[in-house]
């Protein structure tokens, strides 16, 4: 009977002490081990593990100290932390704890490897916005034959933080769902099948669908003058932006190109952002290539401005200093045309 009374009062302590110095969530789905590779402790004393992760809701002893018989490591100790959350139990409450309840006959029993405190984790499986995104429009596909794949649901206030049962391999459904076909705006409440966490606290969610559309973005920064790869750059769909109408939208309007600016990743990509790569770079010596009635005559000349293949850019001839108009047609290369198939030697 007093054993029991211990217990409970024990219990009792771990709720503060648990939630009293919380950390970032993590989701882990393993049971609470010691660390891999932790030695032995050479005394043979029961020793005090740093740290844990749990599945269920209550730290035994046998999760908090090594070496204890199956009897005592089995009885509860503290309650753990919530769904997906960290937290600490103070050395010496773990050692009130376990005097209490007669694990140890005194403190000088326990091995604390020079602990002050042990951390402890509840693992979780998380739920993303993209998740939630996800069970939204299958709803409005199935209730209001509504195909939403090519819209985004832009949540109010940001995408809700959920954390359930790391066991639940199940996705998150609509409990209920209001639709308005005409503002797009969408109100309802989610849940995971088999979760307690999301039985007891349905997910509420409201938000507005909005257009997408494709786009470019870059994977990494990009350097001016870079030329982008098929590895830098990827196409997603993003809220269409009213104010812009030349983002690009697909991949080969980017790849080959040449950065005219540094460009950020993940930033999506607009026409003025990239330009086809200059093979003929600005006062830079040509062969000015002369083509009509089946003559070709070649001389050089100066390039007045740089230039891309197919590009039409001037070029001064440096014999008779005249500036004419030629296309790109290689690296160094450009070729000119007479006007109407006209002499060749008017070129001169």
């Amino acid at each position: 009977m007093m054993r029991s009374i211990l217990l409970l009062a024990a219990f009792g302590l771990a709720v503060d002490a648990a939630r009293a110095e919380p950390a970032a969530p993590v989701a882990a789905q393993v049971p609470a081990t010691a660390p891999a590779g932790a030695p032995q402790a050479a005394t043979g004393k029961p020793r005090l593990r740093p740290d844990l992760t749990l599945s269920r809701d209550i730290v035994s002893f046998g999760d908090l100290i090594a070496g204890l018989s199956p009897q005592d490591g089995a009885l509860p100790a503290f309650r753990a932390p919530a769904l997906g959350e960290t937290g600490t139990i103070q050395v010496g409450r773990i050692v009130e704890a376990a005097l209490k309840n007669g694990i140890l006959r005194e403190a000088l029993d326990l091995d604390s490897q020079g602990l002050a405190q042990v951390v402890v984790t509840r693992a979780a499986r998380r739920i993303t916005g993209q998740d939630i995104e996800s069970a939204v429009k299958t709803a409005l596909l199935e209730r209001f034959g509504f195909d939403a794949r090519a819209f985004a649901l832009v949540f109010d206030g940001g995408a809700p933080s959920v954390a359930v049962e790391p066991e639940l391999p199940g996705e998150m459904v609509a409990l209920d769902l209001t639709y308005d076909a005409r503002s797009r705006r969408v109100i309802g409440r989610l849940a995971v099948p088999g979760s307690a966490a999301t039985r007891l606290k349905p997910v509420r969610v409201s938000g507005l669908l909005v257009e997408t559309v494709d786009v470019v973005v870059p994977l990494r920064p990009i350097a001016r003058g870079e030329t982008l790869t098929a590895g830098d750059v990827m196409v997603e769909r993003r809220p269409r932006d009213p104010g812009t109408n030349d983002q690009l939208s697909e991949m080969r309007a980017a790849i080959g190109k040449v950065a005219r600016r540094s460009l950020l990743a993940g930033v999506a990509l607009r026409g003025g952002d990239v330009q086809r790569e200059e093979i003929v770079g600005r006062g830079e010596m040509v062969t000015l290539v002369y083509e009509a009635r089946g003559v070709l005559i070649s001389m050089r000349a100066r390039a007045n401005e740089a230039g891309a293949m197919g590009d039409v850019i001037a070029v001064t001839n440096l014999n008779s200093k005249r500036v004419l108009q030629g296309t790109v047609s290689g690296p160094g290369r450009i070729n000119v045309s007479p006007p109407g198939g006209g002499h060749v030697a008017a070129a001169r």
